[in-house]
């Protein structure tokens, strides 16, 4: 997967999820994308993908009706940071966007992921490469898709394969037409 970038041949592309069930969703995602470029060097946004709206997904069914829905999308970036770095740059996005940690898988602002780095496979207690359930989460796999119909990830598997998965397609999804992500 790797491609020549603007930030220079030591630049990776890598893919983001970002995603939003509190407050002002579309303004959290907008402030996300910005503060992900602005707090430093080293991260170019290259394309984002349209936006979708999604129950809840939680540790028991019954979050989705608990907890408000999500919105969602994907960003594929340039990077000069190391995986380790860009982890801290998301998790710093987040912290500034008001993202609190208190209940796990619970409703938040903001919620930045490192879904591939590269064509990376990592397991390590702060980061996983790819992100693990990728595969099976629509809301993930639907705006990968929008801005690279052609990803595979490293362990061969296409997005667009994915998309036509049981998993995927019996999940509720929708494009959210009147909101989108601006570069």
């Amino acid at each position: 997967m790797t491609e020549h970038t603007v930030l220079g041949p030591d630049a990776v592309v890598a893919y983001l999820g970002l995603g939003s069930s509190l407050g002002d969703r579309i303004q959290n995602l907008r402030d996300a994308l910005r503060r992900l470029e602005n707090l430093g060097p080293g991260v170019r946004i290259v394309a984002v993908s349209p936006v979708y709206e999604s129950p809840h997904l939680g540790l028991k069914p019954e979050d989705a009706q608990q907890f408000p829905p999500h919105l969602n999308g994907a960003v594929k970036v340039e990077t000069r940071l190391s995986p380790r770095d860009l982890l801290a740059r998301v998790q710093a996005v987040e912290e500034a966007g008001g993202r609190q940690r208190s209940v796990r898988w619970g409703p938040r602002t903001i919620d930045v992921d490192i879904l591939l780095y590269d064509d990376l496979t990592l397991d390590r207690a702060d980061l996983k490469l790819p992100h693990p359930g990728i595969a099976e989460r629509a809301f993930v796999v639907r705006p990968l898709a929008d801005i690279a119909p052609d990803l595979q990830l490293p362990d061969g598997r296409a997005v667009e394969d994915l998309l036509q998965s049981e998993t995927i397609r019996g999940q509720q999804i929708a494009r959210v037409e009147s909101h989108e992500l601006l570069l």
